[in-house]
């Protein structure tokens, strides 16, 4: 967009054009994440030769800042190096997946069934029904993040829209959204282990369940989808202007009988699949299932299996469309089709290197542990009381995910010192890990520390091969802003109405 153009937008898309302009002008990712790996190598010295520590909530013991420039330090980065990257667990995530998922976008499956899917919706719906299952899909874990953001570009591409606003929508509906859900899954189930702990040293007999706080997290799963709609329609596509590129005649070709043969049997196929599993799981002896608990979801082969299963489940049906729309007349074919999804994978790669090695040397170093102590005591200390403590945890935890991403390591230190603060201001544990998980949710569709911004960043690159830091970033921060915003008027509204958090579970401590 031009200047004069510029000049007449409001002032949150002026905004976001200044962020755009003075974001391009950092350097590439790989080198930004190399940069921060060795402040953090410096940073951990100083710490360490400062003394820096602090008191582990949970655990009562002392965690020192550790010198990654020793001579141990240096030892346990050469050693690790390797395995660092090789075991980074979004690396593998991504590379298994995308065999399933790359055939399904080679073959055309993928194109199909966007085609046919899309004539069902009304374009009205379209959106709304890509944010309702962008937060949905977190119940299959990190798949989501690999899956939904370019599924949505791709859509968006197919309609004609820009295929950027596409994949920032379907990002920040599942990393924004995280929190949002109408099914409990696997994050409730972590999260319910530190909040008993930590409302154990209060009250001895209070129990604590996964569906504490189901009313909350079900309804601010309605609630964003109108809010992401709109951040889209306002903020976002308004930015980002029309897509320059020409769009592909063939995408707007009617899906041919041949085609649609094959995708009734590719569909059929995932059906079986699904089939299956669902007959393996049912048994409580299953062997998917927890061997001691017999749980599905804690701990459970089957929540382990969830990456290698989802690529099976795109590649079966890839397969088989493959097959019949004769696009596969030997082996040969599968693996060219194969070696073409997985080509353009390098730049990737390189991402992944560098984000691996810096996220360890912050991990390692104790830094962001440190950190996260020190903002939860300074706020422990501030004497603010009531709903405003509230809303200082959610700004407080949104912060610190910037220095840790990992949705159970911010809640292993936060809750011991929170949930015992929190009750005795009279504020259930179910209230209190709510508040957590909007602030852990909000600021995970910007912050660097999450393996998958990378990710996303390079499936954006397909449309824009030139696209810089700061105009990608410029696309996903209203998304971040307008949630924040959201859901603490939401929060506010729940807090002040006195609503149930969860089933027995209130706002304040009966």
């Amino acid at each position: 967009m031009n200047e004069k153009t510029n000049e007449k937008n409001g002032i949150f898309i002026r905004f976001l054009f200044m962020i755009e302009k003075y974001g391009n002008k950092l350097p590439d990712p790989v080198t930004i994440f190399l940069s921060l790996a060795v402040l953090i190598l410096i940073f951990s010295a100083i710490g360490s030769m400062m003394n820096l520590s602090a008191i582990n909530p949970a655990t009562d013991e002392r965690i020192e800042v550790v010198n990654l420039l020793s001579g141990e330090g240096i030892s346990t980065i050469l050693t690790n190096f390797t395995s660092t990257f090789a075991a980074f667990p979004p690396l593998g995530f991504v590379l298994v997946i995308m065999v399933g998922v790359g055939l399904a976008e080679s073959t055309g499956l993928l194109k199909a069934a966007i085609n046919v899917s899309i004539l069902k919706v009304h374009k009205k719906l379209i959106v709304a029904t890509i944010v309702f299952v962008g937060m949905m899909s977190n119940v299959a874990g990190d798949a989501a993040f690999i899956i939904i953001p370019p599924l949505a570009g791709m859509i968006f591409y197919t309609i004609g829209r820009h295929p950027l606003a596409g994949i920032a929508l379907g990002y920040a509906s599942v990393a924004g959204g995280f929190s949002a859900n109408l099914l409990i899954n696997t994050t409730d189930v972590v999260l319910v282990g530190f909040t008993q702990t930590a409302a154990e040293t209060i009250n001895p007999d209070y129990l604590a369940n996964p569906a504490m706080n189901y009313y909350f997290i079900a309804a601010s799963t309605i609630m964003l989808i109108p809010v992401a709609v709109l951040v889209n329609k306002y903020f976002v596509e308004p930015h980002l202007g029309k897509y320059m590129e020409v769009y592909e005649e063939e995408k707007f070709e009617e899906t041919t009988k041949s085609e649609m043969k094959a995708l009734k049997w590719a569909f059929i196929t995932i059906l079986i699949f699904v089939g299956i599993i669902i007959a393996i799981i049912i048994p409580e002896n299953s062997f998917l299932r927890n061997q001691e608990t017999g749980s599905l979801i804690n701990d459970s082969p089957f929540m382990a299996s969830i990456v290698p299963l989802t690529m099976f489940l795109f590649l079966l049906p890839s397969l088989v469309f493959g097959i019949m729309t004769k696009k596969f007349k030997s082996d040969k074919e599968i693996v060219s089709h194969m070696n073409k999804a997985m080509a353009g994978m390098g730049t990737f790669i390189i991402f992944m290197f560098a984000a691996s090695q810096m996220i360890a040397f912050f991990d390692w170093s104790n830094l962001g542990q440190i950190t996260a102590i020190k903002g939860a005591r300074l706020l422990e200390n501030t004497g603010i009381t009531g709903f405003p403590l509230l809303v200082s945890f959610v700004l407080l935890t949104a912060s610190i995910n910037f220095m840790i991403s990992s949705n159970a390591g911010k809640w292993a230190l936060l809750a011991p010192v929170f949930i015992p603060m929190f009750m005795l201001l009279n504020i259930d544990p179910a209230m209190t890990q709510a508040a957590y998980r909007i602030g852990d949710s909000v600021t995970n569709t910007i912050t660097p520390m999450m393996a998958y911004f990378v990710i996303t960043l390079t499936y954006a690159k397909k449309y824009e091969p030139k696209l810089e830091i700061g105009r990608f970033m410029s696309i996903l921060i209203p998304y971040s802003i307008i949630f924040l915003i959201a859901w603490l008027i939401f929060i506010a509204i729940w807090y002040f109405l006195n609503l149930p958090v969860g089933p027995g579970f209130n706002i304040h401590i009966n």
